[in-house]
């Protein structure tokens, strides 16, 4: 684990897609694609073998998608969070961002319904780490990845409900 793991809000929702996807993963995924491996390795020489490599390939994207949902569940608080009115981790905020207004989440991409079309910034992000703690009305600004000043001004800001 790394120092600069947080926490994240996830609903419940959320909290038991993410666990049922890593359940599946750390069993069924595991077993079919063990199964997948030795299939191709039967196949012969493995330098030249596409099966056996693709195989490989996507048995390290599994086991990368087992450690993230494990961190990411061992570290989330689960549950309705209290909502006072202002920017936080699981909130959805309509800013006005270097003039142009802008909806989107605060927190993890995670969170989000499956099929959802909403913008995720962490508030680990220039901008979540600068609205944080705002409420409609609020301003300020942040600096870019690029260097540049960016204005910001909340508008609104609401509990997500997927």
């Amino acid at each position: 684990m790394s120092n600069d793991t947080q926490v994240t809000w996830l609903t419940q929702e959320a909290h038991d897609r993410l666990q049922a996807e890593l359940d599946h993963l750390s069993s069924e995924g595991r077993a079919e694609i063990a199964r997948r491996i030795e299939a191709a390795r039967e196949e012969g020489d493995l330098k030249e073998n596409g099966g056996y490599h693709a195989a490989k390939d996507e048995q390290g994207k599994i086991e990368a998608r087992i450690r993230q949902l494990t961190d990411l569940l061992k570290h989330a608080t689960v549950g309705e969070q209290e909502f006072d009115g202002t920017v936080e981790p699981g909130t959805v905020v309509t800013a006005t961002i270097a003039g142009d207004e802008t909806t989107f989440l605060v927190g993890n991409r995670e969170i989000v319904a499956d099929g959802a079309d909403l913008t995720v910034y962490s508030q680990s992000s220039p901008i979540g780490a600068a609205i944080l703690g705002l409420r409609p009305g609020d301003a300020t600004h942040y600096t870019a990845p690029n260097g540049k000043d960016i204005a910001v001004s909340v508008i609104k800001v609401e509990r997500y409900e997927p």
